[in-house]
């Protein structure tokens, strides 16, 4: 377009993510040679902020409005709660949020949303929350959507103005557009607004494949292809079918299972690849001996095939399959990071607990000492703490030390700075510190003394204090402690662990965690959601847990008989294990356990998922569950050993 001489201003590209976004805008430089200053490269929502910043005080906003994230967002709504009489306790806020978003965006109606329960009731607060946020002349997430929208709608003369201004519009992943993302597109692309006046054809171009869509929890709705097509009837089909990334044995697979969607346009991927290495499927016991095939075949392929952890990707359906693959990571030194969910590392009753742990190693941690100086809470207060820093910068010394002189200061009957209370506060909390290192420094029985330490200081009592509303999430909290207990122990037990101690523990915490050096390291493996996935590309990749429950997952088929047709959530979950089989470039692992431990205790007898049947079966090769290596194995790895040695 740029070539033909058309102004680069006249030109509209939308995709989802800042970093689409950038990579669009680059690519087009790149290919162009020029440097674009007023080509629009947005983000549906970074458009509507641009619309806004010029026009809303047509809407009686002022120009200088504030956008509020979600935290901003859930504090706006208790104070709603509080002018409109309503308790806070025992309130979803998260739920009441998203009831609030679909109510805007145009999802649900109120008395008739999908929710349970009387949401009726909440309408009050609802536009309590709208006049609260004119009044503070603020805007929410779904408000740089809606309020474009409503300002196109009420003024034909400044609709007209971004008509006349966009000619020339694309959409990438048009699949996970939006019901009122599309309404935007249809408003900008739309004909002249003079009935009378001469036709102006919208030049739209949009690129998406419905068999990747895969966010209707989040409103998109893949069906706006058909609403395109509709709308737009003169409209060119272009199918992109040549696949650049996978070899032959991946697509024909991938193409296998999704052919069994009834409501998608129909294509078929192919590739100029070889076809490629089989597919192998393996059926491990359980997800211990799962998550173990999965690290020992890491460790092999990254000195046999000369890869790099980076290009390793392990996908999984839910957050519940992390914990045990990381323990397996840990085990073997394995270095990973984590999208799409919450690393078992980061959850904060492990943090906790960590941070207890390396306050024991080392006291002088100040980062770690914030952490827990108050939890579980004991009545230090932020006055104190904020004056504990500012004596600390004073004597440039650690929080611990100065702690601990004014402890020593108190026993003397020296003057006292922080009150009685606080002082009693701080130097029992000295003692328990004291009592720990006394108790867990050493090198036998760690898990143990853990265990008592963390019975010592009560965390349970805490949990249930804090979710004194859910005693359920309480309890899975407290089962995360006792899984890190437990994969302290069976760290204890390797026979090949010399160095059973604390600190040699916190160390390979520190190297798993670890963010510095990634490049030097050869990167980390990639553990993540396989919605997280999309987009990405990984040269070996496995998918687990693909057993019927996972994927398809149960709560996803619950109400499948509420969605016939192209709503089927099989269908969806479908694309799901789709968009995970083409993730894979060269080589695809999948496993399916036979039995899983579910709640850190019930172990459940597992079947395949009914996906795994779609594949083709002359592209797969069964794992066999060896524990010793073929002869011919063994004697290539150590000539391969032998030739690195020399």
């Amino acid at each position: 377009m740029l070539a033909k001489g058309i102004p680069q201003s006249a030109i509209l590209a939308l995709t989802f993510t800042n970093k689409a976004a950038r990579e669009m805008g680059n690519r087009v430089k790149e290919l162009t040679g020029k440097k674009l200053q007023s080509l629009t490269v947005s983000t549906f929502h970074a458009f509507g902020v641009k619309i806004l910043r010029d026009e809303i005080e047509a809407l009686g906003y002022r120009k200088n409005f504030s956008i509020y994230d979600e935290t901003d967002r859930i504090e706006l709504i208790k104070e709603c709660l509080r002018d409109k009489k309503n308790s806070i306790e025992g309130v979803d806020l998260y739920g009441l949020a998203q009831l609030f978003s679909n109510i805007k965006i145009g999802r649900f109606e109120w008395g008739n949303s999908t929710n349970q329960g009387p949401d009726i009731i909440w309408e009050p607060v609802y536009q309590e929350y709208q006049q609260s946020l004119k009044i503070y002349n603020a805007l929410d997430f779904d408000d740089l959507l809606t309020l474009p929208i409503n300002l196109f709608e009420n003024s034909p003369e400044i609709l007209a103005k971004y008509r006349h201004r966009y000619r020339y519009i694309m959409v990438d992943e048009f699949q996970d557009t939006s019901l009122i993302q599309y309404k935007l597109l249809k408003l900008i692309t739309g004909h002249s607004l003079d009935p009378n006046g001469p036709e102006e054809k919208a030049n739209i171009c949009v690129v998406g494949d419905d068999d990747q869509s895969i966010y209707s929890w989040r409103g998109a709705s893949y069906e706006n292809l058909i609403r395109f097509e509709k709308d737009f009837p003169d409209t060119l089909e272009i199918k992109l079918e040549q696949n650049y990334r996978s070899t032959t044995t991946i697509l024909e697979a991938a193409n296998g299972v999704i052919s069994n969607n009834t409501y998608r346009k129909e294509k078929r991927l192919w590739s100029g690849e070889e076809s490629g290495k089989p597919i192998e499927i393996y059926y491990p016991d359980n997800d211990t001996e799962e998550a173990a095939f999965i690290a020992s075949r890491i460790k092999e392929m990254r000195f046999t095939e000369k890869l790099k952890y980076e290009d390793f990707g392990i996908l999984i359906r839910t957050n519940s399959q992390l914990d045990v693959i990381e323990e397996a990571f840990l085990a073997e030194d394995i270095p990973c990071k984590v999208s799409g969910g919450t690393s078992f590392f980061e959850r904060k009753e492990i943090k906790d607990i960590l941070s207890y742990l390396r306050i024991i190693a080392n006291p002088d941690d100040d980062v770690n000492l914030l952490r827990i100086i108050n939890t579980p809470r004991r009545g230090i207060g932020k006055s104190t703490i904020i004056q504990l820093s500012e004596l600390s910068k004073k004597n440039r010394s650690s929080l611990w030390n100065s702690l601990a002189r004014l402890n020593h200061a108190r026993q003397q009957g020296q003057e006292n700075l922080f009150g009685e209370k606080s002082s009693n506060e701080l130097g029992s909390f000295i003692e328990l510190i004291e009592s720990l290192r006394e108790s867990i420094l050493g090198k036998k029985g760690l898990s143990g003394k853990i265990r008592n330490f963390i019975e010592t200081i009560n965390y349970w009592g805490y949990l249930v204090t804090e979710f004194n509303k859910d005693e359920k999430k309480a309890r899975w909290k407290y089962a995360n402690i006792n899984y890190l207990i437990q994969m302290i122990e069976n760290w204890e037990k390797d026979p090949d662990n010399l160095d059973p101690s604390l600190y040699a523990y916190l160390n390979r915490i520190s190297l798993l965690t670890r963010t510095d050096n990634e490049e030097e390291e050869g990167g980390k493996v990639n553990l993540m959601t396989i919605h997280a996935s999309k987009g990405l590309e990984f040269s070996v990749l496995f998918i687990a847990g693909v057993e019927d429950g996972i994927i398809p997952h149960s709560r996803s088929m619950e109400d499948c008989d509420s969605f016939p047709g192209e709503n089927s959530p099989l269908e969806e979950e479908r694309r799901l294990f789709y968009v995970a089989v083409t993730r894979a470039m060269d080589k695809l692992y999948v496993t399916s356990c036979q039995t899983r431990r579910s709640s850190r205790e019930a172990l459940t007898e597992r079947s395949p998922s009914p996906f795994l049947e779609e594949i083709p079966p002359h592209l797969i090769e069964f794992q066999e569950n060896e524990t010793e290596e073929k002869q011919e194995d063994a004697e290539a790895f150590f000539s391969r050993l032998k030739e690195t040695l020399k």
